[in-house]
């Protein structure tokens, strides 16, 4: 076959014995390429000596543009050999140079072990700098989104207070007691707020604190822990009584919960509570619900935990409702001893009472709570 020709390793050959000894080269090359790493410059070089003191016989240009490929491997190695040739240093305790040493001082087998170790350090730098630049776009999204909720939830809030303030009386809601039978007017200054969600239950505030938000309440105690007040998707969540009280009644414990943000916003400011001085400077919570006003005095500062429910154990979140004297003393001398400081503050059955409660991180499923009776 003369017009076609055979092709081999990107040469063309005419004839079929040039093929055929085109063919033997490939072979003889593919043998070495398994036996040297080329990527190794100590190997690299190693092959090259040898091709050149004709150990290795090519019959076809296959061979020489392989020769030609391991020279110029070689010259690249010796390019970043002379880019790359600093002084070494030995440094002792004190500080001080103890010897130095031109890159050139080293033999052959040593300078390419030093460029080696330059060019895996180099693409460890390189994939260090995607690494840190990937985690930083994640972490400035991360926040650009954490503080979008905070603003939008300090907007939202704000909007809310001055409704409250500046409410001048809407037609006058009812809700009826089925159980007593009666009906209690919604507080005039709650009305509007009222309407624009059906689960608002009250208001709670702290003098000199960020704690001065309403408080809602619905059917379980999960949805308002990742939705605001206007009923959206809100990592910062919301205030909100447990499911099981009720101010109508009114239960004996009122419980309301509230996350502990880093901001200070909900009821981030609650452990401040774990230092009596604080407490001292804010003695009291105006709790409303909303149909009447409630000024409460704190009695017990505490930290617990969300057992399981098999264990044996005061657990202050169960605590509601009172059904005898005995109970509500039982319940008031567990929280006695768990209190942080004495506050001189006591309660008597039929005291009506008001318990905060929020995330601790002293433990796992910690709890910072603060228990007060109402006393107006």
């Amino acid at each position: 076959m003369t017009t076609g020709g055979w092709n081999v390793a990107g040469r063309q050959f005419r004839t079929r014995s040039d093929y055929e000894a085109a063919c033997r080269d490939n072979e003889k090359i593919e043998k070495l390429k398994q036996r040297y790493n080329l990527e190794n410059p100590q190997q690299c070089s190693n092959l090259f000596k040898e091709l050149q003191s004709g150990k290795y016989h090519f019959e076809t240009m296959v061979g020489d543009d392989f020769i030609y490929e391991i020279e110029q491997l070689v010259e690249t190695v010796g390019k970043e050999k002379a880019e790359k040739t600093r002084k070494v240093k030995k440094i002792d305790k004190k500080g001080k140079t103890k010897e130095q040493r031109n890159f050139e001082d080293y033999d052959q087998k040593m300078q390419v072990e030093i460029l080696w170790e330059l060019k895996k350090r180099e693409k460890r730098r390189k994939w260090t700098i995607v690494f840190c630049s990937v985690l930083a776009i994640a972490c400035f999204g991360y926040y650009g989104i954490y503080y979008y909720f905070m603003d939008r939830t300090t907007e939202t809030y704000e909007k809310w207070s001055e409704l409250k303030q500046t409410n001048s009386g809407a037609a006058t809601v009812q809700v009826s007691d089925v159980e007593e039978n009666a009906t209690k007017k919604i507080l005039e200054e709650y009305e509007v707020l009222y309407n624009k969600n059906k689960s608002l239950i009250g208001w709670v505030k702290i003098d000199d604190t960020e704690i001065n938000y309403p408080v809602m309440q619905t059917v379980n105690n999960t949805y308002y822990l990742d939705h605001n007040i206007e009923q959206e998707y809100d990592k910062n969540g919301s205030i909100f009584m447990d499911k099981d009280c009720d101010v109508l009644k009114p239960s004996t414990n009122l419980i309301i919960y509230g996350h502990h943000m880093k901001s200070g916003k909900m009821f981030g400011d609650l452990d401040k509570y774990s230092s009596k001085s604080y407490y001292e400077a804010h003695p009291t919570i105006q709790f409303d619900t909303i149909y009447e006003k409630g000024t409460y005095e704190i009695m017990y500062v505490f930290r617990s935990k969300v057992y399981n429910e098999d264990e044996i154990v005061f657990k202050y979140y169960q605590f509601i409702e009172a059904n005898s004297a005995e109970e509500f003393y039982s319940y008031m001398e567990e929280m006695s001893e768990l209190s942080l400081y004495d506050t001189g503050v006591t309660a008597s059955y039929g005291d009506r009472l008001l318990t905060l409660s929020t995330c601790d991180s002293s433990e796992p499923e910690g709890r910072f709570v603060v228990v007060a009776r109402r006393v107006n």
